[in-house]
């Protein structure tokens, strides 16, 4: 699912629409299919009607709270960068967003454990001149692409903000 045209500008453009890279859900997705595999097991092997219950709570407990949960805020939590800014959209429940116009940006790293450089991913570091300073972008599927292309379009929206207009040529 992309972002939705009525968040952006009339000539603003999606570059890359991003989820976290899927190890990020690799966990709640074992935790589920345990909690579940766990909860058979004990229907099966008890034969008293109380404790089944009370394995069947604990296990939607489980899977609920470890499972699906990270799960839904994976599915919630979005990287856009466009033509002309960095937008992040997270929370289920309470929806955090932030957006950083390129103009703002002073540098665009890129952070690779070995795992990552496994996986492909990577953590985009980037520094912005809003008070918040620094804004870290967890398990970035393609990390080095989207940091080269971040920052040609950092260096464009610099270029074009250092370009005197026609209004600023004249007497």
């Amino acid at each position: 699912m992309t972002l939705s045209r009525r968040h952006l500008s009339d000539d603003e453009e999606v570059v890359y629409h991003l989820r976290t890279h899927l190890k990020a859900i690799f966990v709640p997705i074992l935790v589920l299919i345990v909690a579940l595999a766990a909860a058979s097991v004990g229907m099966v092997a008890v034969e008293s009607d109380i404790p089944r219950l009370g394995i069947v709570v604990v296990a939607l407990v489980v899977a609920a709270v470890w499972g699906i949960w990270p799960i839904l805020n994976w599915l919630a939590s979005t990287y856009t960068i466009t033509n002309q800014r960095l937008i992040t959209r997270s929370g289920v429940l309470t929806r955090t967003g932030r957006d950083i116009p390129h103009e703002h940006i002073h540098d665009v790293a890129y952070e690779q454990s070995v795992l990552d450089r496994l996986l492909r991913c990577g953590t985009l570091v980037v520094s912005s001149a809003s008070e918040q300073g620094t804004v870290r972008l967890h398990d970035v599927p393609g990390v080095h692409a989207v940091q080269l292309r971040l920052s040609e379009l950092v260096r464009e929206s610099d270029d074009e903000v250092a370009r005197p207009t026609e209004a600023d040529q004249r007497p």
